[in-house]
């Protein structure tokens, strides 16, 4: 029977708790979800460091929005991989492409020598890129330890061909980890599609708010509207059941 590993992608240090109780063995932590993840506090790695002991991966993304970073960017980037292993994380998760959908290959050998010792996850900066084939073997070379994708498509279900093919390419040398859309009633069926190993998903449900006076003509984010009064947070039961739906097999 294959050994799993299951990641999750966790937006709190609350969530990171969570996750160890549900059974997860690492965590990816990260700030502003809604915008795809970012880099989250110090005081948030800390915490979420203090708090569990299972391994705790931080995102280093600057920003929303794409994946091609100026050279200031960078240079927040490079403090923020230093800030994190000062915090205790075990690993950090990035990427960085060029214009055209290439790997920014000066860019990463900067960022790998930053986070020499820990281990390095190559997000989804690879659903971005032109030639995901190409792209696999210079992470190999770049000696990054996993990619995180859902294959080039809006889930991982539905990524499900190219995702078996770079598992396939892969073969031991980088951990192909499916993410995005992976739950209770799909990451079965998307280990046997992928042949996979790692998988990466939230186990998230909302919580509302406990406020009692609300305004509903404002928003703090101007014209991007989202419920302000549900907060969305990782649940032990939810990660149970992820895990066992697969595990129980």
């Amino acid at each position: 029977m294959m050994n799993y590993t299951f990641e999750i992608c966790a937006n709190s240090a609350e969530s990171c708790v969570a996750a160890q109780q549900g059974g997860a063995h690492r965590v990816e932590l990260c700030a502003s979800m809604p915008e795809g993840g970012t880099t989250p506090s110090w005081g948030e790695i800390k915490l979420a460091r203090k708090l569990i002991d299972i391994r705790l991966h931080v995102i280093i993304r600057p920003r929303g929005g794409d994946f091609l970073y100026s050279p200031l960017e960078v240079d927040i980037m490079e403090e923020d991989i230093r800030m994190a292993r000062e915090a205790g994380a075990d690993g950090v998760v990035f990427g960085c492409l060029t214009p055209d959908g290439e790997l920014d290959m000066p860019v990463m050998q900067r960022l790998m020598k930053a986070a020499e010792g820990m281990s390095v996850t190559f997000h989804r900066a690879f659903d971005y890129v032109a030639h995901p084939d190409e792209v696999l073997e210079q992470l190999v070379e770049l000696g990054v330890d996993r990619i995180l994708t859902s294959g080039q498509q809006p889930s991982a279900p539905q990524g499900a061909e190219l995702l078996a093919q770079l598992v396939k390419q892969a073969a031991g040398r980088i951990i192909i980890m499916p993410g995005c859309g992976v739950n209770e009633s799909n990451i079965a069926e998307l280990a046997r599609k992928t042949g996979a190993s790692e998988f990466h998903f939230s186990a998230r449900e909302n919580r509302e708010s406990r406020m009692q006076l609300r305004n509903p003509a404002l928003s703090m984010g101007g014209a991007v509207q989202i419920d302000e009064y549900s907060h969305p947070v990782t649940t032990p039961e939810r990660v149970r059941r992820t895990i066992e739906s697969l595990t129980v097999l």
